[in-house]
């Protein structure tokens, strides 16, 4: 069987290096830089990109009058572009390029023998330890048709590069980006998902952090990626140091960056995802359209093929593997379902909430949210309802955490068995008591009854407590658990329901709270709807439908990245290789495409609650989609991986 490629799936894979340098010494550098670009090249890297001046350091102040450094730099920039394959080579050079001599600070973009184009620097800093107009010209109005080595390329700022049909780039010089209006805007707004900043920013205290969070805000609100190699630490250290600092980010994430002073060479490799690029700003109505007439697009032969990815892909992308950051976001979440139900029991007029109890992580977070809305309100427990109907599928584990839950937090428990009118309502309907679908939403609608009319009887409102995984995969009964006054969980994913518990329970709870709550999380979920066989659970969710982390990674990257089928199962794959293997990945992915397709007739009628991420299935919001999607062409395509 063939390699996939991963370029098929957006995937194009760009190198930064910060090379050890000679100051002054162009031959000797387009060595060092050839070399690099080589091995990066034999890497898979379709792009490598080096720092500002690095052909001949950037630090050589009055030496760039030289005439002999200019001519070795030519002589240099002559070799290097000879060297060059399909790979795009991008360094920085001083160059005068047309009779007036000026000296421009430019990029050299090289690939397949040749020159193909050179990117003035614009914003030509002069000031503090910067003084470059001293001897650089601003290319800002360069636009200049040059031969060079008997070959003809544009010398401008409003170029872009296009590797095939894989990405389509463009070029920023250091200081470029630290003005209020970068080239970068005007770039990516006509195409380019990936910008180049060639830099040699020095070190100060806060500025690494300050040049980390101008790449981090640019590459998000451009929606693009956007890779910076600064110049190293074999610069002048005269009065300035340079850290070597290389940084990689995507649509505001991410992909790595180097750490300062550890080493003379430095390089990251990164896969960028041109995809979910071009996903983020078809779905951003705010993103400016393109005016491509604007500037040059430079074609360029397409990359090779890209066989592996060096892209770390988050089996958990709901849930931070950052614990410092986990509990910033699970803080913010409940924050979110309060405020949320706060606002709706302040605009009804209504303080009493009248909330199911089952035992299960759902509930009891929603539980959880409802006594700190209330606490808000400076209102007692005793305004929450709390309601345990045991039926049929009730396990004695799942009634006895119901039970330790609502004495540990002083709640005053309802407890209504159904069992009788869930079988008065079967012989009404004339059913033959089989364990069918039927059996099963009759309980969930007797509860949902139950629960609406203890609302009506104490002028109180509903809480939901179905999540949002459990929405995407119809996991819940049509007008049964599916419906409430207001659902406080539709927004968070079964994977950050049990964060957010486990989390409450470390932070806020109490001894006994804290015990309850530890054997809750440690109960699998189950809508218990079938009898338990020997006082055990039978009817494990996970079982049926697949592991809950597996269903939440196809949503996220479904929804937020828009990946294709053939993608969430290459995702998967990569995420889940020690864990899952491919056979089971697409039974998951099946079943997920499957129930996602199928229930959205569910969701058309979702009642209202608060959206805590970016992924929302609210019809109201995030998520318009016709009922009647039949998926068995996408099975199909599944079938065939």
């Amino acid at each position: 069987m063939a390699d996939f490629d991963y370029q098929t799936i957006g995937f194009v894979r760009v190198g930064a290096v910060a090379p050890a340098i000679q100051l002054a010494d162009p031959r000797t550098n387009a060595e060092v830089l050839r070399n690099h670009y080589e091995d990066l090249a034999d890497a898979g890297c379709a792009i490598v990109l080096f720092p500002e001046l690095s052909l001949t350091g950037y630090s050589c102040e009055d030496l760039f009058y030289s005439h002999d450094l200019r001519a070795q730099t030519i002589d240099a920039i002559c070799y290097l572009a000879s060297q060059t394959n399909e790979s795009v080579l991008v360094f920085g050079a001083p160059a005068t390029f047309n009779s007036s001599k000026q000296v421009l600070n430019c990029a050299i973009v090289c690939s397949e023998g040749e020159v193909v184009g050179v990117v003035p620097k614009i914003s030509i800093p002069n000031h503090g330890e910067f003084y470059e107009q001293r001897w650089f010209t601003s290319g800002e109005n360069v636009e200049w048709l040059c031969r060079f080595d008997g070959k003809d390329f544009i010398v401008g700022a409003n170029q872009l590069f296009s590797v095939g049909d894989v990405v389509k780039f463009g070029v920023e010089i250091c200081e470029d980006l630290w003005v209020p209006n970068p080239p970068s805007n005007k770039l990516t707004t006509q195409g380019a998902e990936l910008i180049l900043n060639l830099s040699a920013s020095n070190e100060l205290v806060t500025k690494t952090s300050y040049r980390r969070d101008l790449v981090r805000v640019q590459s998000a609100k451009c929606a693009c990626a956007y890779v910076m190699a600064s110049a190293g630490p074999l610069e002048s250290s005269k009065d300035t140091v340079y850290g070597g600092h290389l940084l990689a980010y995507e649509n505001g994430d991410l992909l790595d960056e180097t750490t300062r002073y550890s080493e003379l060479t430095k390089q990251i490799i990164v896969d960028v995802d041109v995809h979910r690029i071009a996903f983020e700003r078809t779905r951003a109505s705010t993103f400016p359209p393109s005016h491509e007439d604007e500037t040059l697009d430079i074609p360029l032969n397409r990359a090779t093929p890209l066989t592996d990815t060096v892209r770390k892909i988050d089996p958990t992308p709901f849930v931070p593997q950052d614990e410092s950051q986990l509990n910033v976001r699970l803080s913010e979440i409940f924050d979110i379902q309060v405020l949320g139900l706060s606002r709706r029991m302040q605009a009804s007029g209504k303080t009493k909430l009248v909330l199911g109890l089952s035992g299960g992580v759902d509930s009891t977070l929603a539980c959880l949210v409802s006594m700190e809305a209330l606490r808000g309100f400076n209102q007692t427990a005793a305004e929450l309802i709390p309601v345990t109907m045991p039926s049929f599928g009730t396990s004695d584990h799942t009634l006895t955490s119901v039970r330790e839950l609502s004495a540990a937090s002083k709640l005053n428990l309802k407890e209504l068995d159904i069992k009788d009118a869930t079988r008065a309502h079967l012989e009404l309907i004339q059913h033959d008591g089989s364990r069918d679908i039927t059996f099963e939403n009759a309980q969930a609608r007797e509860r949902t009854k139950v629960l609406f009319n203890l609302a009506n009887m104490h002028d109180g409102i509903v809480v939901g407590s179905g999540n949002l995984s459990e929405l995407a995969l119809g996991w819940c009964t049509f007008n049964g658990d599916h419906m409430s006054s207001y659902n406080v969980n539709v927004g968070v994913p079964k994977t950050l329901v049990r964060c957010l518990v486990k989390w409450y329970s470390q932070k806020f709870a109490k001894t006994k709270l804290r015990s309850v709550l530890e054997r809750i999380l440690s109960t699998p979920s189950s809508p218990e709807l079938l009898e338990p066989k020997g006082g055990e659970i039978v009817q494990e969710t996970e079982k049926i439908l697949g592991p809950y982390e597996v269903h939440d990674f196809y949503l996220y990257y479904y929804m937020r990245t828009g990946a294709s089928i053939r993608k969430l199962f290459e995702l998967a794959k990569l995420a889940f290789s020690d864990k899952y293997s491919p056979l089971d990945l697409k039974l998951y992915l099946t079943v997920f495409v499957d129930r996602f397709f199928r229930s959205q007739f569910k969701r058309t009628t979702l009642p209202p609650g608060p959206k805590v991420g970016t992924i929302s299935l609210s019809p109201r919001s995030d998520w318009r989609m016709p009922d009647e999607v039949d998926p068995a062409h996408i099975i199909e395509e599944i079938r065939q991986l």
